[in-house]
């Protein structure tokens, strides 16, 4: 079974299909870009995240060392330090009961100098020999000399995080060198200072931007959580991360930003912050699905805007199709009552759009047809009579007319050298645009000769003063347009031509042709107007003696007679050359 489309069917169609295809490119595109982007500023907000929370937490740890520094550096705790190094152990106890108490006031007095802010709670102050020498709080009688902070405090100054029953602390470390010590002088004690972790919680505990599921967290070099989880409780030191992003700051001490799975083996998109030197990894993380969300419901909003654009279109598509159908129907209507001889059917469709030209052109050939129709029937007498030999009819009256002739000046010369087409464009040319000039004064071309058109204006009184005029100007438009003409046939690579005009008046016999509906013109007057225009120079124009004889009274003109005795002796015929005075 064929399934027939009309035009309508096939505009809809058109329309759709354009429609569905320019929004498909379009929505893939936007959804693309718009995914693309969205995700670059989602991953961009954690980076931006992790790198502005990382700075701070590392401007926190160099500022908690350089406080620590500080009390390290006090010239009374050297010179205690220095001191209680060389007190044996057996008078140890009581040389600490007796300078607690200045220990005491320079720890409080390092207190007052940088503030309470940091929570300070503990402070140990250990002699190189591992001996406590001054806390504040616990056991001074503790032996340090196999503990890993102290170990490491004779060595460098670092912070490390301490796990507690509640949740963490934040351990100082930094040795205690000798007032007049040099480099390379092994320092003659270590300080070890805990404090509150307050200060490092508020930056990872923010989550201000982060939405529903985003968090920040650190983790240390054993792969566990430093910091609070968003999702699960009692995470600190009890969490394992060994996420890619981990691994990459341990292993290779690099940033690392992308999608992943966390600590949870949800897909999330992260960002790191990596600080080996320090032993941690700052995490910014993000779930997929909530990064992803707002692409999801942009590409549902382009898609049901997608449809709701195509619905539209399609409607009025429709509308289109039907307002095209019907004067396309009342066309083919009319074109059928034609193919069966009824040529008086007319459209009548205004429209202004190209059916209504249609439709214009269609009544047009109709009207032309019908026109056609009568005339044929018209001619049947003439056709009888071309049947029977007759092929030229003269009317049985005489009219007088202004006859003229332009002529090409050496016209077998100019084509001699000219290709075929040439020649067929020169002469296109030359006939075509007098004979607009010929039009445009109400003149009327007779016919061609070869390199020559003869034309004439039709029963002109000879009193007419304004028909006379009439046509000279029109022959001296045709002198004066020498010019332009000379610019149409440079454009088609000819020279320019010359040539010359003859007009005569006087009276003339019409001849009607079976063949054609043009009508001919004989007689004297039209042959002396070939003869004189032989006599005529290039680009001017000459009158026989009739002619003259009426406008030589004219003053706009300027006539010179010709002295040809073969034209008077052959002839008795005088001519005259006229131009504008």
């Amino acid at each position: 079974m064929s399934i027939s489309f009309n035009l309508g069917k096939k505009l809809v169609l058109l329309v759709m299909l354009v429609t569905i295809t320019a929004l498909s490119i379009t929505s893939y595109m936007s959804i693309d870009y718009s995914s693309e982007t969205l995700k670059e500023r989602g991953g961009e907000l954690l980076v931006g995240e992790s790198s502005i929370r990382g700075e701070s937490l590392i401007s926190v740890f160099e500022s908690r060392i350089e406080q620590n520094n500080i009390l390290a550096n006090d010239p009374m705790i050297q010179s205690l330090v220095l001191e209680m190094s060389k007190i044996p152990n057996n008078k140890l106890k009581e040389s600490q009961e007796s300078n607690r108490r200045d220990f005491l006031i320079q720890v409080q007095a390092f207190q007052k100098l940088i503030g309470f802010s940091i929570g300070f709670e503990d402070t140990k102050i250990i002699g190189n020999n591992g001996k406590v020498f001054f806390s504040l709080s616990g056991n001074a009688d503790e032996n340090f000399i196999e503990n890993e902070y102290f170990q490491r405090g004779l060595k460098e100054s670092f912070i490390e995080f301490e796990s507690t029953k509640s949740s963490k602390k934040l351990v100082v470390v930094s040795p205690i060198f000798a007032d007049d010590s040099k480099k390379g002088d092994k320092p003659i004690g270590v300080i070890i200072s805990k404090m509150r972790t307050a200060s490092i919680d508020n930056i990872m505990l923010n989550r201000s931007g982060l939405g529903e599921t985003g968090e920040v967290y650190i983790v240390n070099e054993d792969f566990l959580m430093l910091s609070e989880s968003r999702f699960f409780e009692d995470a600190v030191f009890q969490q394992r991360v060994d996420t890619i992003a981990v691994q990459k700051c341990f292993n290779e001490e690099k940033n690392y930003a992308g999608f992943y799975s966390d600590y949870r083996e949800i897909p999330i998109y992260g960002s790191s912050y990596c600080a080996s030197d320090f032993g941690i990894v700052l995490l910014a993380e993000m779930d997929e699905k909530e990064l992803v969300e707002p692409i999801k419901i942009l590409q549902t909003r382009i898609l049901l805007t997608s449809l709701l654009i195509t619905l539209l279109m399609g409607l009025v598509a429709y509308f289109a199709a039907e307002s095209l159908s019907h004067p396309l129907k009342a066309l083919k209507n009319a074109a059928n009552k034609i193919a069966n001889g009824k040529f008086d059917v007319r459209t009548n469709i205004t429209t202004s759009d190209e059916i209504g030209e249609l439709s214009y052109a269609f009544d047009s050939m109709a009207q032309k047809l019908e026109e056609s129709l009568i005339e044929i029937k018209e001619k049947e007498e003439v056709i009888k009579q071309l049947e029977g030999g007759m092929l030229l009819k003269f009317s049985q009256h005489e009219q007088n007319d202004c006859v003229g002739v332009i002529d090409i000046t050496d016209s077998t010369r100019i084509s001699s050298k000219l290709s075929d087409d040439d020649v067929s464009k020169m002469y296109e040319i030359f006939l075509n645009f007098m004979a607009k000039i010929i039009l445009k004064h109400n003149g009327e071309v007779v016919k061609n000769i070869g390199d020559a058109l003869m034309f004439r204006f039709g029963n002109i009184d000879s009193k007419d003063t304004v028909a006379m005029k009439n046509v000279l100007e029109c022959c001296l438009s045709m002198i004066e347009s020498h010019d332009e003409l000379k610019k149409e046939l440079n454009a088609e690579n000819i020279d320019a031509l010359d040539y010359k005009i003859s007009v005569t008046y006087g009276s003339v016999k019409v001849a009607e042709s079976t063949t054609s509906k043009f009508s001919d013109i004989f007689g004297p007057t039209v042959n002396r107007c070939f003869k004189i225009n032989t006599f005529c120079p290039k680009n001017s124009i000459v009158v026989g003696s009739n002619m003259y004889e009426i406008l030589k009274n004219y003053d706009e003109y300027e006539f010179s007679q010709f002295c040809s005795i073969e034209m008077k002796a052959k002839y008795d015929y005088s001519i005259f050359e006229v131009k504008r005075r």
